[in-house]
């Protein structure tokens, strides 16, 4: 007598073959798989015709990460009548292939005996990515973090033991390095939390008018007091600010504002080079009018390939230095206030980033 437990021929063909995970069903206390779709072929690597008609635990002899049989550990013919399957798990396959396995328990009524064990597969790849990226940030964050803080030790320790020996110039000198590498920390430890809260939806900006000349200018000369070559409007220096003396404001969160603006120009230092120019100019978005920002170096620009990956996470084409969150950051930080931004060849060749701001005064 046939087993009363079966997958209809027509909702094979049209609808689990279209299903994006994989698909494997048992049958029956033989452990008989009747039903695998082609996604779980892909993502097993076992063929479909070498596995209907065999018993599922060899079939796909699954493995926890100890080793261990994960159908000797769940058997899921036996032990508790009330288990309806199990939640995502990352098994391997004998051949080292990972795993995301959901199972389901089909029982005729609750507490009967299971007819059919319906696992659902998904490759494991995109999470082993996700974990590889995390890695990435975790050792990039602590690179960053161990400079500055290797300063802050070195000095203050210093200055504890050598305090009657220094000129007033030396502890002025120590005093304002560590408190140059504590801004450091602090602005990267913010940093990382307004990524999360870009991947969260959880960022909030409070836009208000600014004088985005102002803003620009005091950013140069700030530039210029940690080090830069001196800031000019027409030029010879590190920085050139140009901004029209008739230019309304921009529409923006002032905090937020400096974060963008200083992102942009340390992207600009670090993968471009010579003169940094920034400037502003009335723009038009979606029909509102707005004003554009723009940050242009003399480097060898951004390739158009790579224009839209530049604000992908861990992003920085080749430089050595920075965590490869700045223009990620950006990117959210603008598109917070309703804005975008975009990656374009400047006029002399380097990269052109153009950040647009909307008027919400409208």
């Amino acid at each position: 007598m046939a087993h009363p437990f079966r997958v209809p021929d027509d909702l094979v063909v049209n609808g689990l073959e279209f299903l994006p995970d994989g698909l494997v069903a048992a049958v029956g206390p033989e452990r008989t798989v009747r039903f695998m779709n082609s996604c779980a072929e892909r993502i097993t690597g076992v063929r479909v015709e070498d596995a209907i008609g065999g018993d599922i635990r060899e079939v796909l002899p699954l493995q926890d990460l100890a080793g261990a049989s994960w159908w000797d550990l769940t058997d899921p013919w036996h032990g508790l009548a009330t288990r309806k399957g199990h939640r995502e798990r990352l098994l391997v396959m004998p051949s080292g292939r990972e795993v995301l396995v959901t199972a389901k328990y089909v029982r005729a009524a609750p507490g009967e005996p299971v007819e059919a064990v319906v696992l659902g597969l998904r490759d494991a790849e995109s999470r082993r990515r996700a974990e590889n990226e995390t890695a990435a940030l975790l050792t990039t964050v602590a690179h960053e973090l161990r400079s500055p803080l290797t300063g802050v030790k070195g000095f203050s320790a210093t200055l504890l033991r050598n305090w009657d020996r220094l000129t007033d110039d030396q502890k002025r000198l120590m005093l304002e390095t560590i408190e140059a590498d504590a801004d450091r920390v602090t602005r990267l430890i913010t940093e990382l939390l307004d990524v999360s809260r870009i991947n969260t939806r959880r960022l909030t900006v409070h836009p208000q008018p600014l004088d985005v000349g102002a803003v620009l200018r005091a950013h140069a000369h700030r530039r210029v007091a940690s080090g830069d070559d001196a800031a000019t409007d027409a030029g010879g220096g590190a920085f050139v600010v140009d901004v029209p003396d008739d230019l309304g404001p921009v529409w923006a969160d002032p905090d937020r504002f400096e974060q963008i603006v200083a992102n942009l120009v340390e992207n600009a230092i670090i993968h471009g080079r010579g003169t940094v120019r920034l400037s502003a100019r009335a723009s038009e978005l979606d029909g509102v009018p707005a004003v554009d920002v723009l940050v242009v170096d003399d480097g060898d620009g951004i390739d158009p390939q790579h224009r839209e990956l530049a604000f992908s996470r861990f992003w920085q084409d080749g430089a050595k230095q920075g965590t490869g969150l700045g223009l990620y950051l950006v990117r959210g930080l603008v598109e917070a206030h309703g804005g975008v931004i975009v990656a374009e060849e400047g006029p002399a060749g380097g990269a052109q980033l153009r950040a647009t701001f909307p008027d919400h005064d409208i």
